[in-house]
């Protein structure tokens, strides 16, 4: 079965009332996903992939959630090695190298680290891991190498790649590679291409009940629209929740008979502008609690993270002056210059589901397929649960949700189409990456303003600069005037096919300034107002709203940060973030 691009794949206001209709239609839908996550948009993929009549939902906006805030890598899971869990780590480790060629070059990068070696003996034992990591992954990819192997460096070998390692306490390194990946452009990425294959699609609805039949089982979902306050009633063969950290509220509006049990972990990341440190690579350490990266972006560096219970609202996780000082205090250990809060150019804060080893009483174990990290099941008819996993192995995730969901004949019927499917931007990215020069040339553009747009929007690149020019006067190919490493088409981009809606949609997961700028993006405000006011179609006082609503929100996380407990910070959060 070949899948067929039957729709746009465009994300923006007349699409998301197009799909809200259309999910409400008497036919129904095959599959309702609810969560708009990474698991939930990788399980309209792969639900739409296989000729399904999809629809999905999101209470937020897209990546709102988990997936706005990871560590952003793409990674096997080095750690599991250690714990001789070769077949997790493999899976991981293949799905790595499918993103890396297949399913989204663009986003996902190579990226090397370094693990500084304390003593000799070190070296043994972590090469014999990094040396499996590497096997597992030449196999994942049926003997093809899709990241160099591993390299082992003494002290000025270490020093040269890295000279802000204190050296002095080392023994050396060994280079290794994991990737990188934004990670709410791939969420954003992954539910336009659910879309370009049937899907429908819609952000800022909210399930409110589920509609049952005189048996008990689950036939469909009334959920509310955000945007308007109207509800309305979706009928679907098949409800797949895939919540995250909300995955127990979710089947509890279905049932009090027991399903998927889940806790939050907290972890955050702090921000650091690129000449804070001196290394050309990545650095991993290994903690007394878990392991702590920092990670290489053209513009700075990502450190974390933490991994502390959260017993708090979820919608509601930050950071606090305690968090940062675990951070800071763990990365300087290795740095011979220390990073210092005076550094810090972003924070932030997510919550990790954490899936318990025994399902809560009452689900239906029999109808469940359990992997080292995440696990689907049947809640009740009707309605398939999925929580646990990471972002790298979300296909797979998504693909063992779809089958439980449809059945096994259903499943053999409708096979998965994404072992091999590129998302939006991947398929043209080899040839148009080759015209980066020609780009820069005609347009006078550095080629790293040229590469920063490839790993963006990769070969839709060409329709953005088309826009730029189609309306000359308008001067999208500007570079924004209070930050200038983006252009103004890409705030055009993000409300006409990225499906931004609001202020904060732009500064948090399409042009993230939140994450690279100390006040979280506020000083560009007026600048993107400006530009997505008239598209749409605000006047002076929705726009004053937008703004005030993001204000709030910068001052609520800063004054929480200025806290030591997690107690203390949550009292100044009043609004969902």
């Amino acid at each position: 079965m070949t899948p067929v691009k039957i729709h746009d794949t465009a994300l923006n206001s007349a699409q998301r009332t197009a799909a809200l209709e259309a999910m409400e239609e008497p036919e129904g839908l095959d599959i309702l996903v609810v969560g708009g996550g990474v698991t939930g948009a990788g399980i309209a993929v792969d639900a739409a992939s296989r000729g399904l009549r999809t629809g999905i939902v999101e209470m937020g906006d897209w990546a709102s959630g988990t997936s706005s805030w990871s560590s952003k890598l793409v990674h096997g899971g080095l750690r599991y090695l250690y714990q001789l869990d070769f077949a997790l780590v493999h899976e991981a480790l293949t799905e790595r190298g499918r993103l890396l060629n297949t399913t989204a070059p663009h986003l996902v990068k190579a990226q090397p680290f370094l693990w500084p070696l304390k003593h000799q003996f070190e070296r043994t034992y972590s090469a014999v891991g990094v040396g499996m990591y590497d096997a597992l992954a030449f196999a994942g990819a049926h003997g093809k190498k899709t990241v160099p192997f591993q390299k082992h460096l003494g002290k000025k070998g270490t020093k040269t790649l890295a000279p802000a390692l204190d050296s002095s306490k080392l023994a050396g390194s060994i280079k290794f590679y994991d990737a990188r990946v934004d990670d709410s452009r791939l969420v954003i990425d992954l539910i336009r291409t659910a879309v370009g294959l049937g899907a429908f699609a819609a952000n800022r609805t909210k399930v409110e009940s589920f509609i049952k039949d005189e048996k008990g089982g689950v036939t469909g979902a009334v959920v509310k629209d955000a945007e308007t306050g109207q509800t309305r009633k979706i009928k679907a063969a098949q409800i797949i929740s895939a919540t995250g950290v909300w995955t127990e509220q979710t089947q509890d509006l279905a049932t009090d008979a027991g399903g998927l049990k889940v806790l939050a972990s907290k972890g955050i990341h702090l921000v650091v502008p690129k000449e804070t440190i001196d290394a050309e690579t990545g650095i991993f350490l290994r903690t007394e609690k878990s392991v702590l990266f920092i990670i290489p972006w053209p513009r700075y560096w990502v450190i974390g993270t933490t991994d502390t219970p959260w017993e708090y609202d979820v919608s509601k996780a930050v950071a606090t002056s305690a968090d940062i000082d675990y951070i800071l205090d763990h990365a300087n250990k290795v740095l011979s210059r220390p990073v210092t809060r005076e550094d810090i150019i972003g924070v932030y804060a997510g919550l990790r589901p954490l899936l318990q080893p025994q399902l809560r009483p009452g689900a239906e174990s029999a109808s469940t397929k359990v992997s080292r990290e995440h696990t689907v099941t049947r809640i009740c008819p009707g309605l398939t649960a999925i929580a646990g996993g990471k972002l790298t192995t979300y296909r797979v995730m998504a693909e063992d949700a779809v089958d439980l969901a449809i059945g096994d004949a259903r499943a053999k019927e409708y096979p998965t189409q994404t072992k091999t499917l590129p998302l939006v931007g991947a398929a043209n990215y080899a040839q148009t990456q080759q015209e980066a020069g020609s780009i820069a040339r005609e347009r006078d553009w550095t080629l790293e303003r040229v590469q920063h747009l490839l790993d963006r929007y990769g070969d839709e690149v060409p329709q953005i600069l088309e826009m730029i020019d189609r309306d000359p006067e308008k001067n999208y190919g500007a570079p924004l005037e209070t930050a200038p490493d983006f252009l103004r088409a890409e705030v055009v981009w993000a409300v006409t096919h990225e499906g931004a809606a609001h202020l904060s949609d732009v500064l948090l997961h399409r042009v993230r300034l939140d994450l690279e700028r100390r006040d979280h993006g506020l000083s560009s405000a007026d600048e993107i107002l400006g530009i997505i006011a008239p598209l749409l179609g605000w006047d002076k006082k929705k726009t004053a709203e937008e703004k005030e609503a993001y204000t709030v929100r910068v001052q609520e996380i800063r004054a929480a940060e200025a806290e030591f407990t997690d107690d203390a910070a949550v009292a100044h959060i009043t609004e969902r973030i």
